[in-house]
């Protein structure tokens, strides 16, 4: 009787430990972030004009899930982040699966740098070197199959609201 006493209370709270660890995964801030979605432009130096549908990365918790846990992005996708002002920013690629370009965008819409093929699941910090407002993640490649160099601009209502302080 004695060990199906402790049978049944190591099942009941490894039970309950199931459900507490449950309403955690739900509880605010741990969740998965829902983010606004809209399109934008690269506009490469020739003209040519590279159209993305992306996510929009706008609140401290929004950038720090990012595009982490996930393995696949369309080839047309992104994710834009808005850090509100001009600043130097670090990345990094922890719990991201993603080989990525990451391009590092001014107020005026200039890409200032760009890290083509950030290391998936690295913790190594990827600078942006200058001060900017903004950061386009795109899939590993999407900067050379197209041919973006710093200089080409990025065309967003985000961007283009010019709500970011200098």
């Amino acid at each position: 009787m004695a060990i199906l006493r402790r049978l049944f209370a190591g099942s009941l709270c490894s039970a309950l430990a199931a459900l507490f660890l449950l309403g955690l995964s739900s509880a605010p801030g741990l969740a998965d972030e829902k983010f606004e979605e809209g399109r934008l432009a690269v506009v490469t130096a020739d003209g040519k004009r590279h159209e993305f549908s992306v996510e929009l990365a706008l609140t401290p918790s929004q950038r720090a899930q990012g595009l982490m846990n996930r393995h696949t992005m369309a080839p047309d996708h992104g994710m834009l982040f808005s850090f509100g002002e001009t600043r130097l920013v670090m990345m990094w690629m922890k719990d991201t699966y993603l080989p990525l370009d990451m391009l590092f965008i001014d107020t005026s819409g200039k890409i200032r740098t760009i890290k083509e093929n950030a290391e998936p699941l690295s913790e190594a910090i990827i600078s942006s070197n200058v001060p900017v407002a903004f950061v386009l993640e795109l899939n590993a490649g999407t900067v050379r199959a197209k041919s973006i160099k710093p200089g080409d601009t990025v065309e967003s209502p985000l961007i283009q609201r010019g709500d970011i302080q200098p």
